[in-house]
């Protein structure tokens, strides 16, 4: 009873246990029996059937079929059956129904939060007009990665406390339109060029533009005068005149968290390196490195090769290729946890374009580039000399000969490693159209005509043939008629090896040479004429299919470097 004398029931005391069924059924009464509940599946008790109707009655009790007077079934109330209850299977269905659901909303959640965790590590730059804002392309993918030395939030531990850092390594990473290969080009940060103005935004939202500058190290084109990636994208474009479509930045605490995520790199030593300058203590032979270790190893330039920049570019290609081919491993990719440090670290450690500012467009800027195979991946080095305006070469120069055509090489998705299917395709006159021999450089009569609207183009292309070439026959014609597209080279049959050597030199194509039929006079000149396709002497008119002779790369499936 409760406290108003009316009758309570506790709900706990309407189940009861029914032998018969080996289950619980409800009591609506205290005292009834428990109604019978439809038995479960894989019984074998009948339910109770209903009484036959009596012969003329309905089944209602009433007769001829009809309800009783009052138009209510004929079973008392209290005899009615109650719903049936649900089946042992269904109440399952249900819970794990139930269960599946509590999983689902418990993982959304979870990713949710993951991908918050993930997106909330990312720092990101606008560049500006520079890129593009797609993170994956149907083209080729240019891609700049950026290491600056920059000592901000790093406590002074590595020196230059504060130091808005400057682009110390940099690389351009160019894709296949394939997805076949990649070329990751090393530029020197010593290497003079001029910066272009940059445009940057300011913290306020406006845009800045920062004045360009000349003849100064390129490794100044970030960080010097509030100069933002963006700047570095734009000098590699008026540097190389390929456009960078995305930057990646990291500094000091990416390379040893990095290294330390994926569980150590492998590096190669050919001697004994005690650098006191990096810190790098370690002994001839190959030895897994991470963290300071790993720093100290990328850092490091006085002890290895010429004890220069361009040395220690070699030792970073070098733990790059060894990363990459770590990363790719399947004990990296199977690794929950190396995965989730790995990401983790990368997110935290890298500042990028806002075209790839978000985890989704790094998944699937990294999902398009993972089909890239190792053994396709070669590192080079931008082709330089040492300046010759210094007397103490502290700094390098293009190399106007064979930068231009690696240059060339990737603008036009040329591959340095898979070149046969388009070196067929692309047969230079050397191989095809003029077999035979080449006449000595110093017999090489040729007069040059600018057709190319560029100013100065024909002499400079006759001291280039005298200065480099060994040509001294070559003479310098002036304009020509009118500005052509393509460049062409006139010749007589008994010219042909004169056109042989100077088609190589030039790198012309097929289509250029002109073979006239009439045998010219024993001092006659040929006559080239410089078209539209012409862009700097040295250049090939027609893209090269294989890499300059002599630039420094290493492929990166290539386990037997050792560091010299």
């Amino acid at each position: 009873m409760d406290t108003q004398g009316r009758k309570h029931v506790d709900p706990a005391d309407q189940w009861v246990f029914d032998p018969e069924t080996g289950s619980y059924q409800l009591r609506l009464e205290p005292g009834e029996p428990p109604a019978r509940a439809v038995p479960t599946q894989g019984t074998r008790r009948r339910p109770e059937q209903p009484p036959k109707p009596r012969s003329g009655q309905g089944r209602d009790g009433g007769g001829g079929g009809r309800r009783g007077a009052q138009g209510r079934s004929a079973v008392p109330p209290s005899r009615r059956r109650p719903k049936p209850k649900q089946s042992r299977r269904k109440k399952a269905l249900i819970w794990t129904a139930g269960s599946v659901g509590f999983v689902l909303v418990t993982v959304s959640v979870g990713a949710y939060a993951l991908y918050e965790h993930f997106n909330n590590n990312i720092n990101t730059v606008d560049t500006g007009t520079i890129g593009t804002n797609s993170a994956t392309t149907d083209g080729p993918v240019n891609i700049l990665v950026i290491g600056t030395d920059s000592r901000v939030g790093l406590g002074g531990k590595y020196g230059d406390v504060g130091s808005v850092g400057h682009a110390d390594t940099t690389i351009l990473f160019h894709v296949s339109k394939d997805r076949s290969n990649a070329t990751a080009i090393s530029i020197p940060r010593d290497i003079i060029t001029d910066i272009p103005d940059c445009p940057t935004k300011q913290a306020d939202g406006t845009t800045k533009i920062i004045p360009g500058t000349d003849n100064v190290r390129f490794n100044t084109s970030l960080g010097q005068d509030g100069r933002d990636p963006g700047c570095t994208m734009r000098t590699v474009k008026a540097l190389t005149g390929i456009t960078p479509d995305h930057f990646m930045m990291a500094n000091f605490d990416a390379v040893k968290d990095l290294s330390t995520a994926v569980g150590g790199v492998e590096v190669c030593l050919a001697k004994n390196i005690d650098d006191p300058d990096s810190h790098l203590k370690l002994s001839k032979g190959r030895h897994i490195v991470k963290g300071e270790q790993a720093l100290a190893f990328v850092r490091t330039r006085h002890s290895v090769g010429l004890g220069g920049d361009l040395s220690r570019i070699e030792l970073q290609q070098q733990f790059l290729s060894s990363m990459i081919r770590t990363m790719k491993s399947s004990g990296t990719l199977t690794s929950p946890g190396k995965l989730w440090d790995l990401a983790n670290v990368a997110t935290k450690a890298l500042t990028v374009d806002t075209g790839i500012g978000s985890v989704k467009k790094l998944s699937d800027l990294a999902k398009d580039l993972s089909k890239v195979n190792t053994k396709n991946i070669t590192f080079a080095t931008v082709p330089v000399i040492d300046n010759p305006a210094e007397k103490v070469h502290a700094t390098v120069v293009l190399d106007q000969t064979r930068a231009p055509q690696l240059f060339a090489m990737v603008n036009k998705d040329i591959s340095l490693t898979e070149v046969k299917k388009k070196a067929a395709a692309s047969k230079s006159p050397a191989t095809s159209k003029l077999k035979g021999t080449m006449a000595d450089p110093a017999y090489v009569r040729v007069e040059v005509f600018n057709g190319s609207g560029v100013l100065g183009a024909a002499q400079d292309t006759v001291e280039w043939l005298q200065n480099t070439k060994g040509d001294p026959r070559s003479t310098n014609g002036g304009n020509a008629a009118a500005n052509i597209a393509n460049t062409t080279l006139e010749y007589a049959p008994n010219q042909a090896d004169q056109a042989r050597r100077l088609a190589d030199w030039m790198g012309l194509p097929e289509s250029a040479l002109k073979e006239g039929t009439t045998k010219a006079a024993e001092l006659a000149n040929m006559k080239l004429t410089l078209g539209k396709d012409f862009t700097a002497p040295g250049t090939p008119v027609t893209t090269p299919t294989k890499a300059p002779e002599g630039i420094q790369k290493v492929e990166a499936n290539d386990k037997s470097v050792c560091a010299k």
